[in-house]
């Protein structure tokens, strides 16, 4: 326990433990899922600014991504609220143990989507439309899994909505190629958010809570195989319509090796190495981005 965790403690308990919540719904102490949001928001901020982004964008879009991110954490344990405390892993979350009301949490959301939005006010027209297009989507997500197998589609949705915002803010168009970036960056999403319910499969069945990890069964690994291979099929038909150069094809096949990795690791389907691979996912965005990189470093616009 760190000096300055002790001093709250010891002298302003009841404030740190307010506090301590207020970090646990955000996920500020968990920030894989922000990871997993900025990659693909950083493929599509060098490619539209064709190696190099605007320092004003790059900016606003990276505390965007965390903003965004502790938002739909907040909206998620809304929806979650009285089924959590079913859940092993997510039965300490401050809405399922009544330490946070409803109310604290729509205003803790409020704000932070708030916050969000003045940021984009500072683009184009084009981005701030496209912006309640990725509100609705980050919203409604959380709720999906009341009445469909598939509310990982919708958080892939919502998480690539960043990829023709970026392209919207950066030259005010939206290229085709932004829309294959899209379909990769969904299809990954579903893969390791698969992963990520493969965790609490046995709970969600016990609740009646739905999701790929459910839909898929016993097939799961062969359709995170297929999400995977989707993803790089569509990032190499991006690769090919910008006439990349090498560095982003060796980022590509260490991708595809990264994927087989993941694969390998959770051949068990066991609880803790699903969760590994799941926190472990947002390499695979970063390889891409350092092969982005290391082309437009060999090749400036």
């Amino acid at each position: 326990m760190s000096a300055l965790t002790q001093l709250f403690d010891r002298y302003w308990p009841s404030r740190w433990a307010r506090w301590q919540d207020w970090i646990a719904i955000t996920r500020l102490d968990r920030p894989i899922g922000s990871y997993l949001l900025l990659g693909p928001t950083l493929w599509a901020l060098w490619i539209a600014g064709s190696g190099k982004p605007d320092i004003a964008l790059l900016l606003i879009f990276t505390v965007g991504v965390f903003l965004m991110r502790s938002a739909g954490c907040i909206i998620n344990d809304f929806a979650d609220r009285k089924v959590d405390g079913y859940v092993k892993r997510t039965a300490d979350r401050p809405l399922a143990t009544g330490r946070m009301t409803s109310k604290q949490a729509l205003t803790g959301f409020a704000v932070l989507v708030l916050l969000a939005f003045l940021l984009v006010l500072l683009t184009n027209t084009f981005t701030i439309m496209l912006s309640f297009a990725a509100l609705g989507l980050a919203s409604l997500y959380p709720f999906m899994k009341r009445y469909t197998h598939l509310p990982q589609v919708f958080l892939g949705a919502a998480y690539s909505c960043a990829i023709p915002m970026a392209f919207a803010a950066q030259s005010n168009d939206i290229p085709a190629v932004a829309w294959l970036l899209y379909i990769a960056n969904l299809c990954w999403t579903v893969a390791y958010d698969t992963m990520y319910a493969m965790v609490d499969r046995d709970d969600d069945l016990k609740i009646g809570i739905k999701s790929t990890a459910v839909l898929f069964a016993e097939l799961d690994l062969a359709m995170i195989g297929l999400l995977q291979g989707i993803t790089l099929f569509c990032l190499l038909a991006a690769g090919n319509q910008l006439a990349l150069s090498w560095p982003f094809y060796v980022g590509l096949l260490c991708g595809a090796l990264f994927f087989a990795s993941q694969l390998w690791q959770i051949r068990s389907r066991g609880r803790d190495v699903c969760f590994t691979a799941f926190r472990q996912s947002y390499w695979f965005g970063l390889i891409i981005w350092a092969g982005l990189v290391g082309h437009y470093l060999l090749h400036p616009a």
